[in-house]
C-alpha cells in the first residue's frame, strides 16, 4: 500500500483535505480518534491511566475527563512519559490494525497532529501539508471553534513552525483560500502523484526513459533530497555505512538533469541484496539487470545496485556501492571537487550544456551520459590532485 503522513497546523484546514482524499478512495487512519478509542470505557488503556493517575481522571459517567488527566499528566516531565508510555505503544498497536486492513492496492492516508514533531516523516511513501496563515487560521478558530484569539495564538506557537513543515513536506497544500481551490488541488494530487505512485510501488513499474534535459540549478534540491535520505537512512539503519545526496543536484549553482542522485554505502553488495525489497516496499524500485560503474585505470568493472524513485513528481536515483570499490568514495569527491571549485563547476555545466541539446531528441539519456564520461573521467583525475593538495577525505 501507499503510505501518505497528512499533518498541517491547527486551524489549516486538514479536515477538509482529508475528507477530500477519502472521497477519492483513500483510507483515513486518523491518529487523534485512535487516541480516543484507546482509553473508551471498558478498554486496557483507561484502566492502564486509572491505575497510574488515580480514579480521580474519570468523570461522573465513567470516561475519561481529559482536562483532570491533563492536569496531572504534564504536571512535570515523569508524568508525561509515564502517560506517553501507556498510550503509545496502544495506540501504535491499533494503527497496525487499521493498516493490516488496508488492500495491498490501498492507499492509506495516516493523519497525525504531530507527525511533524514527532519525527515521524521518514515512515511515509509521501508527506502532505496543509497550511494556511496565521491570521486565517485564529479567524477559524476563533469563529468556528469558539477559541478566544490568546489561546488560538498559544495552541499556534505551541506547534511546529512552518519552517519545520516545509523541511518535511513532499506537498505543501496552500488553504488559505476559497474552498475549490484547495479541492482542485487535491484532486489533481490524487489523480496526477499518489495514484500512479500507489502503481508504481505495487507494479514494480520503472521510470520510463526520457531525452537529457538540463535545467538551472534549484535551491529545493538540497531539502528535497534530504527528505528522501532519511527516508534511506531508516531503512537501511543498521546495514549502510552512510547515505549521502551526490551528482550534479549536490554542487550548488550547477544545473543538472532534476533527478536527485543519491548513494547509499554499504560493506557488500549482498548487504545490499538485504534490503532491496524494504526499499523497493519503500519507493525505491530496484532496477533489473546488471548494474556497474566504470573503472578507473581499467581492469574488472565495479558493480553496484541500482534503485529508482517511484514517485512521478519527484525522480530519484539511488546508487548502492559497496566499499570493495573506490567508486564510492569518487562519487562524494567529484561533488566536493565541482563545490570547491567553481571555474572547474563552470566548465562542466557548458559540457553538460552542450551535450543535452546535442542529445535532446534522443529516446534516453543513455547516450548524453556516455559523451560526458570522458570529461568526467578527467575530472576525476584533476580531483584527486586537489584532494591530496588539500587534505580532502570522506
Amino acid at each position: 500500500m501507499l503510505r501518505v503522513g497528512l499533518s498541517g497546523g491547527i486551524g489549516a484546514g486538514k479536515s477538509t483535505v482529508a475528507a477530500r482524499l477519502v472521497e477519492h478512495g483513500a483510507v483515513h487512519v486518523d491518529a487523534d480518534a485512535i487516541a480516543r478509542e484507546v482509553v473508551e470505557p471498558g478498554t486496557e488503556g483507561l484502566a492502564k491511566v486509572v491505575e497510574a493517575f488515580g480514579a480521580d481522571v474519570l468523570g461522573a459517567d465513567g470516561r475519561l475527563n481529559r482536562p483532570a488527566l491533563a492536569a496531572k499528566a504534564f504536571a512535570d516531565e515523569d508524568s508525561r512519559r509515564r502517560l506517553n508510555g501507556i498510550l503509545h505503544p496502544l495506540i501504535g498497536a491499533r494503527t497496525a490494525e487499521r493498516m493490516a486492513e488496508v488492500p495491498p492496492d490501498g492507499i492509506v492516508l495516516h493523519d497525525v497532529p504531530l507527525l511533524v514533531e514527532g519525527g515521524y516523516a521518514p515512515n511515509y511513501h509521501l508527506v502532505v501539508i496543509v497550511d494556511a496563515p496565521e491570521e486565517t487560521r485564529v479567524r477559524r478558530l476563533t469563529e468556528l471553534r469558539g477559541m478566544s484569539e490568546a489561546d488560538a495564538r498559544a495552541r499556534i506557537k505551541a506547534q511546529a513552525s512552518d519552517e519545520q513543515r516545509r523541511a518535511v513536506a513532499d506537498v505543501w497544500l496552500d488553504n488559505s483560500g476559497a474552498a475549490e481551490d484547495a479541492l482542485s488541488e487535491v484532486d489533481r494530487l490524487w489523480r496526477e502523484r499518489l495514484v500512479p505512485f500507489e502503481e508504481n510501488v505495487r507494479l514494480r513499474r520503472p521510470r520510463p526513459p526520457m531525452p537529457p534535459k538540463v535545467v538551472p540549478y534549484d535551491g529545493t534540491w538540497p531539502a528535497q533530497a534530504a527528505r528522501a535520505l532519511a527516508r534511506l537512512r531508516l531503512l537501511t539503519a543498521g546495514r549502510a555505512l552512510r547515505v549521502d545526496h551526490i551528482g550534479s543536484t549536490s554542487v550548488p549553482g550547477l544545473p543538472a538533469k532534476d533527478v536527485l542522485d543519491l548513494q547509499v554505502t554499504v560493506s557488500t553488495l549482498a548487504q545490499a541484496d538485504e534490503f532491496a525489497d524494504v526499499l523497493s516496499d519503500a519507493g525505491f524500485l530496484r532496477a533489473e539487470g546488471e548494474w556497474w560503474d566504470d573503472p578507473q585505470g581499467g581492469g574488472e568493472r565495479w558493480e553496484k545496485r541500482f534503485h529508482y524513485g517511484a514517485d512521478p513528481a519527484r525522480p530519484v536515483n539511488v546508487h548502492v556501492r559497496s566499499t570493495a570499490t573506490p567508486a564510492w568514495r569518487l562519487a562524494l569527491l567529484f561533488a566536493a571537487w565541482l563545490r570547491a571549485n567553481p571555474d572547474e563547476r563552470d566548465a562542466y555545466a557548458e559540457v553538460k550544456a552542450a551535450l543535452a541539446e546535442a542529445h535532446a531528441t534522443d529516446a534516453s539519456v543513455d547516450a548524453y551520459a556516455e559523451a560526458k564520461q570522458s570529461w568526467v573521467n578527467e575530472g576525476f583525475r584533476r580531483a584527486e590532485e586537489w584532494a591530496e593538495r588539500t587534505g580532502w577525505s570522506t
